[in-house]
């Protein structure tokens, strides 16, 4: 397997603060990452690198066997599937729903001038129909609730068939109902031979779907562990990230933790 993402020594600074701290990590094809840590850990500040949306301080960053760098980040962004609250802020909210996932194609986030073949609108409606929106495909982004939201920006992660799928916090904002249908997709997705390699982001261990191979667990901008997901969601592990004694349980592919008693 080919390395989709090797970083080594990543360090971004901005300012007086250390947002990653010598991050070495590789994601190679056919793996599902889940990326797990306190706010303030440098989660998302990871993905973005992921994303070729930002440049480290120092170290390399590789992706897709491209360094950041050394490649213009407007051809290597359409080989990466994105979706991430910032970027849900810059669709318009009157944007139709099939529509948000047909640009996709183009890299933008509204609907303008751009010509799209009938194949590109198929291509959006059946990922829409993959993620049970396809009857909202004339709805308004504005109307739609959540968790709705939340698919359909996956849905139109996936339009460009990337190489790479990057999921930054898709369970928040969601109720138990939508968080579980999520999981439940994702897991089914996570099992998809075909599908790219995935990397989650979250800071809930409820949301892990089953079907994730390997964790990446981050502290103040720092490695805490990271391999195999059964090695790495470890008791020692999440009390070290999280800086309380948490027990944990792992029962039918779903981890969750909680505070241990004094």
């Amino acid at each position: 397997m080919s390395d989709v993402l090797e970083f080594a020594g990543v360090t971004v600074v901005r300012g007086r603060k250390t947002l990653l701290d010598g991050v070495d990590w590789q994601v190679k094809e056919g793996e599902r990452w889940v990326v797990l840590g306190p706010n303030g850990a440098g989660k998302t500040t990871l993905l973005q690198i992921a994303g070729a949306r930002m440049h480290p301080t120092r170290g390399m960053a590789g992706i897709l066997d491209e360094t950041m760098g050394k490649v213009d980040v407007f051809e290597l962004r359409p080989r990466i599937g994105l979706a991430s609250a910032a970027l849900a802020n810059q669709i318009p909210e009157q944007e139709q729903v099939l529509n948000v996932v047909v640009t996709a194609s183009y890299g933008v986030t509204g609907r303008w001038r751009e010509q799209y073949d009938k194949m590109d609108e198929r291509r959006a409606f059946r990922l829409l129909d993959a993620w049970g929106m396809s009857t909202f495909m004339n709805r308004t982004f504005a109307t739609l609730s959540e968790g709705e939201r939340k698919r359909v920006q996956i849905a139109r992660a996936l339009m460009s068939d990337p190489e790479l799928l990057l999921l930054d916090e898709p369970g928040a904002g969601l109720d138990l109902a939508g968080r579980e249908d999520l999981v439940e997709r994702l897991s089914e997705l996570a099992k998809d031979e075909d599908a790219p390699a995935l990397v989650l982001v979250t800071h809930h261990l409820e949301e892990v779907p089953p079907g994730f191979t390997h964790a990446l667990l981050l502290r103040e901008g720092g490695v805490v562990a990271q391999g195999p997901i059964a090695e790495v969601l470890t008791e020692d592990n999440l009390s070290t990230a999280f800086d309380m004694p948490l027990s944990l349980k792992h029962d039918d592919g779903r981890y969750t933790a909680v505070a241990k008693r004094a």
